[in-house]
C-alpha cells in the first residue's frame, strides 16, 4: 500500500524511484548490511569503511516557522542534531560505534537566514558532539561548507557527511537475522540520561506529512515554505498553530514537532560491548517506519505484534489527517525508532540495558520463517492486523 498522506505532497515514503534507481549499484563488501560498506580507505584488509550522508530534511521548515513567529533563533538549536544522528544512527546498524569524521553542508536563502541563525546552526553540531563525549564516543569535526544558493533553496538545507572504519569483525550484517529470534524494540520517545528535555519521539522522518496535517492554514502566507506543486487543499490543513498545547501531552506543538532526533548510540555502544555475541542486528525505523526492516534479511516474516503505545504526536497527525493506521506505520516510528534482533534468551539483557540509560525497551515481537520466498511485516495493534 502506498502512503498516500505523504505521496500527495510529494514525497515518497517507501523510495521506490531510489531503489529501483540504486538497483544495479555495487552493494558494498556486505550486501545484507544497513548501510553500504566498502573497503578500507588505508587499505588495511582487516578493516572497512562507512561513508553515509544524510540530512535533517524538512524539519528545518517548522523551524523557520515558529523562528517567524517568536524571533528566537535558538528554536533551530536542534537542527544539527537531526542532520548528525540521522546519519550515525543508520551507522551504528552496521556496526560503527565510534571514530566517527563529520562534515556539514548547509545551504541557505541568505535573505531570511541570517547570521544568528547561522551561527546556532553551526554552533549545534559542537553541542551534540560534545554530549556524546561524554560517553565515550569520539567525534571529529572535519570541514564543511556553506553556500549561500537563494535562487534553488526557499530557506535553509541541512545535511551532513560522516565517515568511519570499523573492524571486519565488528560489522553487523541483517542477513544474520534468523527465525525465532527475538525483536526488542527501543523507544523513540521519553527523556533518556543524555537528554535535556522530553523527547516526543518525532525525529526527522514524516515531517512533510506532519507540518501539512497538524499546522493550520494560518501559515499559508509563507509561501517560501511549501512546494508550487503541491495541491492546495493539502498546503497546511490542519488546525494548530506551533504555540499550541498537543492533545493528551504537556508539549506545544512546535515543541514536540521540533524534539532533536534521539540517538542510541551510547545504549548500542554497551550493548555491542556486553551482548554482541547475541545480536543478530540493528534496523533503524525511519524513512518506511515499521516497515522498513522489510528490505533486510532473507525470507523472514517480521511479526511486531507488541509494540509500544502510540505516543501523542503520532495521534493527532492520524487524527487531524484521518490517516488510515496502515498508513502510519508504513510513515512514522510510531513510538520505537531502533530494532534489535537477538537470540529470545538474551533480551531481557538487552532491555536492561537500555532501560539504564532511560530509554524504554521490551520485546515488541519475533521473526518466522517466511515459505513465499520473500520478507514480510505484520504490525498487530489493538484489534487490528497490518500487512506489508
Amino acid at each position: 500500500m502506498s502512503a498516500q498522506s505523504y505521496l500527495s505532497r510529494g514525497v515518497s515514503p517507501t523510495k521506490d524511484d531510489v531503489h529501483a534507481a540504486i538497483k544495479k549499484q555495487d552493494k558494498g563488501l556486505y550486501p545484507g548490511a544497513f548501510c553500504k560498506i566498502i573497503e578500507d580507505v588505508a587499505g588495511d584488509k582487516n578493516y572497512c569503511s562507512i561513508i553515509h550522508a544524510d540530512g535533517a530534511g524538512t524539519k528545518v521548515i517548522i523551524a523557520y516557522l515558529y523562528y517567524k513567529e517568536t524571533g528566537d533563533a535558538s528554536v533551530f538549536k536542534g537542527i544539527p542534531q537531526d542532520s548528525l544522528i540521522m546519519n550515525i544512527d543508520d551507522m551504528i546498524c552496521a556496526g560503527a560505534v565510534d571514530n566517527f569524521v563529520v562534515s556539514n553542508t548547509i545551504g541557505r536563502n541568505a535573505n531570511r537566514i541570517d547570521r544568528e541563525i547561522l551561527k546556532v546552526l553551526i554552533e549545534g553540531y559542537a553541542s551534540v558532539i560534545d554530549e556524546l563525549k561524554k560517553y565515550g564516543v569520539n567525534i571529529i569535526m572535519a570541514g564543511g561548507e556553506t553556500a549561500d544558493i537563494g535562487d534553488i533553496v526557499s530557506t535553509v538545507v541541512v545535511d551532513s557527511t560522516v565517515f568511519s572504519r570499523l573492524k571486519r569483525a565488528d560489522v553487523m550484517d541483517c542477513d544474520n537475522i534468523k527465525p525465532g529470534d527475538a525483536i526488542v524494540g527501543l523507544a523513540s520517545y521519553g527523556r533518556a540520561v543524555y537528554e535535556t528535555e522530553y523527547n516526543s519521539g518525532i525525529a526527522s522522518n514524516g515531517l512533510t506529512a506532519a507540518r501539512h496535517i497538524l499546522l493550520s492554514s494560518e501559515y499559508k502566507k509563507f509561501k517560501e515554505t511549501y512546494s508550487s506543486t503541491i495541491e492546495d487543499d493539502k498546503v497546511f490543513s490542519g488546525k494548530y498553530m506551533l504555540s499550541d498545547k498537543l492533545p493528551n501531552s504537556e508539549q506545544t506543538v512546535a515543541q514536540a514537532l521540533l524534539s532533536p532526533t534521539r540517538t542510541y548510540l551510547p545504549v548500542v555502544k554497551e550493548i555491542l560491548e556486553k551482548e554482541k555475541k547475541s545480536v543478530r542486528a540493528f534496523i533503524h525505523c525511519t524513512g518506511g517506519g515499521l516497515v522498513k526492516s522489510r528490505n533486510f534479511g532473507k525470507n523472514v516474516t517480521y511479526v511486531k505484534n507488541d509494540i509500544f503505545d502510540v505516543p501523542p504526536i503520532f495521534n493527532a497527525i492520524q487524527a487531524a489527517g484521518n490517516i488510515p493506521m496502515q498508513e502510519m506505520f508504513q510513515i512514522f516510528n510510531m513510538g520505537h525508532r531502533m530494532e534489535v534482533y537477538c537470540e529470545k534468551e538474551k533480551a531481557e539483557n538487552i532491555i536492561n540495558i537500555s532501560q539504564r540509560f532511560g530509554v524504554d525497551a521490551k520485546v515488541i515481537g519475533r521473526v518466522e520463517k517466511n515459505e513465499e520466498g520473500k520478507n514480510k511485516v505484520i504490525v498487530k495493534y489493538k484489534d487490528e492486523t497490518f500487512v506489508y
